[in-house]
Formats: C-alpha cells, structure tokens, sequence
C-alpha cells in the first residue's frame, strides 16, 4: 500500500480552509470591527463562540455519525463549511454573522474528529505521521497564505470578499472530495454500537492515561497561544507600530516560517517526537515571552516569526500522537482531543478579550510564554505519549492493536 497523495492533498486543502476560516477574523479585526459598529474585543468573541460550540458538539456529534461512510461523513462536514462561509460573507449585523459561525462550528468538530483516522486508512503502517505531516500542511498554509491573503483582501476588497473567497474554496474542495476519496465505510465495531454505547466509549477514553494527559498539554498549551494570537494585530501595533500591509506581511512572514518549520520535522514525525515537541515549546515560551516588553521593530518582527516557526510545527505531532496512544478507539479519542484544542482555543481568545477590556494587552505575551513553559514540563513527564524515539517494531505493535 502507497500513500494516496492525491486524497491527502485534498484533506489539506480542506483543513486550509477551515483553519483559515476560523482564524480569519484575526487578521481583519478592526474591518469586521469598523463595519457592523462593534468593538474589537467583541470581533474577538467570534472566536470564543466557535470553540466553545465546536466544543459542546464533537463528542455527541462525532458518536451520532459513526456509522456514517467516513468518505461522505467528511464530505458533508465541508459543503456546511462552505455554505456558512458564504452566510457570512453577506451577514447584515454581527448577530448573524456570529450564528452563521456557529453553524460552521457544529461541523468542524466532527470534521476535526475524522480527519486523523481518515488519514491513517490512507497511509501504509509506519507512515501514518508522514501522512499526517502532508495533511496538515495545509493547516500550516493557512497560516501562511490563508489568514495573511485574508487579511490583504479584508484591507482592499473588505473582509466579505475575503470571507466569500474561502466560501468558494469550500465548495471546489466538496467536490474534489468526493472524487478522490476511496469508500471508507464505518469500522465494524462502530456498526455494531448503540449511540449510546459510542458516548461512554468517548468519556470512557480519557481513562486512558496518555490521551487525558495529551489533552491536558494540548489545552495548557493552546489557551496561552491563542490568548496572545487572537490580538496580534494590536500587539503588534504597539510593539513595532505594523498596521495594515505591515501586519499582512508580518503574518504572511509568520506562516512561512511555520511551513518551513513544518516541514523539517515532518520526517521525524513517526521517529522522534519527544526531544522536537520539547524543543519546539520551548521555542515558543521564549519567543512569545519577548513581546512583552516593547522592543522596537525588528525584536519584534524576529519574535513572531519564531513563534509562527515553532508553534505551527507542533499541532502535527499532536495529531500523530493521539493516533498513537490510542489506536483501538481513534474516533473516540480523536473527537475528545478535538474538544481540548477547542477548549484551548475558545479560553485563550476569552482570557486575551478579558485582558484587553482590562487595558492589558502587555499581559498576553507573558500568560503565552508562562502556559508555554507549563507544557514543556507536561511534555518531559510524558513519555508515553511523546517518547524520545519510535521503532518500526513499536509501528507494527500499535497497528496490531486497531
């Protein structure tokens, strides 16, 4: 069996667009903001709001879509992305810009939730973090291209027409989607459970040690990043005075490096995980913490762009670890790591909005650099769940045991 690149490639270019899609508002903050008369600690709650539905859902949802052929299930999950999107992009008031989000968030959880088991089925064993590395490459590209085009459109076209963009791209990846995918139907076990039956089996998972303390770094780890990310715009307005193409190169300078990084460390995915996680989180705590003082310009700009590098990077080795730990109950375990990232995401955008109500916006970088520094302890006592080296005999165990 080969990698089926072809399949893969399209499952990137999904998770480009729900990955730019959720972060867009970052970049285009002050346009949503000036356009429907609401301030930019608010626009800010669009991201809080999605995580914390995207949160409440996966678990119910991914249980009640079990026995649902995953070809279609993840198909299905991106034409709701699309029509949201395009809700959105014509959204009179924030209201309904805010539910239309909502609406998006419902499918993304369980888009999040099948994507990894997915994605192994369509690699051979051994290459499931390879597999995984060239998926989430397009999570790196969103961050690359994605948020930065995002943001350019929102400056020159308005933030609708960057909105729609991701809408139609929504809608091509629908199609190519259900051209490429093989027929993945439902594993037999999942046939045979109730719904019931598939909810203890997701509460049931967090029992397993190495997933609930995977969840835990990963919660630790991304409500400190996206307390700091959500409000870059500001805060790099005050450190190194960018506004407008400045911060749209910036975070086009921040993604490529991600890419970059990504892609080195994508190889040892399925060898080394331990010493790069570590590595990587602690390039994170100090690079984020040197934002807190205002340092001019080009410490500014050298900062972000190594905390773009190193957090970018990190979410592949978070995806290939919960297939790993828990590879009889990926679905299950999936769907409860979706629901920690989200946790992550929805708290960090509330504690940054909390802080910049507060007029802290010096604070964000240190909460950043402090969860940082928490995850890399989390992440040294954790060997199970991030070992320093992986064999190709410790593979074929954990695929023996699917």
């Amino acid at each position: 069996m080969r990698l089926n690149r072809p399949a893969l490639i399209v499952l990137g270019a999904s998770t480009f667009c729900y990955v730019t899609a959720e972060t867009l508002p970052v970049g285009v903050l002050p346009q949503i903001s000036a356009d429907l008369g609401v301030t930019e600690a608010q626009v800010g709650f669009l991201l809080t709001s999605y995580a914390v539905v995207a949160a409440l859902s996966t678990i119910p949802l991914t249980a009640l879509t079990m026995r649902v052929p995953r070809h279609r299930l993840i198909a299905v999950t991106v034409a709701i992305f699309a029509v949201s999107q395009g809700a959105a992009a014509v959204a009179p008031t924030f209201e309904i810009l805010t539910l239309s989000r909502l609406v998006c968030a419902l499918a993304h959880g369980v888009f999040w939730s099948v994507l990894g088991p997915i994605i192994v089925r369509l690699a051979p064993p051994g290459q499931a973090g390879r597999a995984t590395a060239l998926v989430f490459l397009g999570n790196s590209l969103a961050i690359v291209l994605g948020v930065p085009l995002g943001t350019a459109i929102g400056q020159f076209l308005g933030w609708r027409s960057a909105v729609g963009l991701f809408a139609v791209g929504g809608a091509v990846c629908v199609v190519l989607l259900l051209a490429v995918l093989p027929k993945l139907g439902p594993l037999p076990r999942d046939l045979e459970a109730r719904t019931g039956e598939q909810l203890r089996g997701a509460v049931r998972v967090l029992r397993n040690g190495p997933v609930a303390r995977l969840c835990l770094i990963t919660m630790v780890l991304v409500v400190g990043h996206f307390a700091a990310y959500t409000y870059i715009a500001p805060l790099v307005r005050r450190d190194a005075g960018l506004d407008g193409a400045g911060l749209s190169a910036l975070l086009l300078g921040y993604g490529a490096v991600g890419l970059l990084a990504n892609y080195v460390v994508g190889r040892y995915v399925d060898r080394r995980p331990g010493p790069l996680v570590l590595g990587l989180t602690v390039t994170v705590t100090i690079s984020v913490g040197l934002l807190a003082p205002v340092l001019g310009p080009v410490p500014t700009v050298v900062a972000t762009l190594l905390w773009g590098g190193a957090f970018t990077a990190i979410p592949v080795f978070l995806a290939a670890a919960v297939l790993r730990v828990a590879p009889a109950t990926r679905d299950a375990a999936s769907a409860v790591h979706v629901v920690a990232f989200q946790i992550g995401i929805g708290g960090g955008a509330f504690v940054g909005e909390r802080l910049i109500s507060a007029g802290n916006l010096g604070a964000l970088p240190l909460l950043a650099a402090g969860l940082a520094l928490v995850a890399s302890v989390l992440v040294v006592l954790s060997p199970a769940v991030f070992p320093a080296r992986i064999s190709r005999e410790d593979h074929e165990r954990v695929e023996a045991r699917v």
